[in-house]
């Protein structure tokens, strides 16, 4: 148990780290530690489709053969390559209530996962972190960025799903039973080698069905790695759209 700054009493037993990794041997192993350190009891498990074991081998020697920590070499595995891919199995492998899902390179703030695993304790379906605050984009992708978050928002409007404030988030938590169900239903329309798992969640979701919640949170500079962004991303994005 643990006590949030809000003064709420929170079991963190309850929730599961996704944490999706490409080639992150410098950020994940650091992001691990803090987040082990900070929320006692919390579950961690890491996704990595990284081409070498580098990233895996520096998460075990943090973890010291924590039982909490669980690391899945997808390649070695042969499970479909991409983000989505990973957060999918993530969620639908955890044991636990709840999974929060982010990114191993610190634009996610882990001190954040407090207020969303609270909203999550407290009855809410999906909670969505909602960047309010973009540090390190030049103008030309925050244009960019925004135009696809509206087109996002007209599909999932014109469609009678649900909504929220950033769709494209990859920050967000979400009850895994839930989750499981919706995924179980609609595997289809999700794209599994692309990189906006939570559009993909929303579009099967009737709108104002379900209790939803934002978090706001500063998108921070990046630790270490690079952008991901390409025609492929692209790509996966506008099967996202289409499905």
């Amino acid at each position: 148990m643990a006590i949030d700054i809000h003064g709420k009493v929170v079991d963190y037993k309850k929730f599961t780290i996704v944490l999706p990794t490409l080639n992150e041997e410098e950020t994940a192993p650091r992001l691990v530690h803090k987040l082990m350190d900070r929320y006692k009891g919390i579950h961690i498990i890491v996704e990595d489709d990284s081409s070498d074991a580098t990233t895996a081998e520096k998460i075990r020697k943090i973890a010291s053969g924590s039982k909490s920590v669980k690391i899945v070499r997808r390649r070695e595995m042969q499970k479909i390559k991409g983000l989505s891919s990973s957060v999918i199995d993530g969620i639908l492998s955890s044991d636990t209530e709840y999974s929060i899902v982010m990114d191993a390179d610190f634009q996610h703030p882990y001190e954040k996962v407090a207020d969303i695993a609270r909203k999550l304790d407290e009855g809410y379906n999906i909670v969505v972190a909602n960047r309010k605050e973009v540090k390190e984009w030049p103008l030309y992708r925050k244009i960019i960025s925004l135009t696809l978050i509206r087109l996002a928002d007209f599909i999932l409007t014109a469609e009678g799903r649900q909504r929220c404030d950033d769709v494209f988030s990859g920050f967000f938590g979400v009850r895994c039973n839930f989750f499981a169900n919706i995924y179980r239903n609609n595997s289809k329309r999700f794209v599994k080698n692309g990189f906006k798992i939570l559009f993909d969640l929303l579009k099967c979701i009737d709108k104002g069905s379900i209790k939803i919640c934002n978090v706001p949170y500063s998108f921070g500079t990046r630790g270490g790695g690079s952008s991901k962004a390409g025609v492929k991303q692209a790509m996966a994005l506008l099967k996202s759209f289409i499905t």
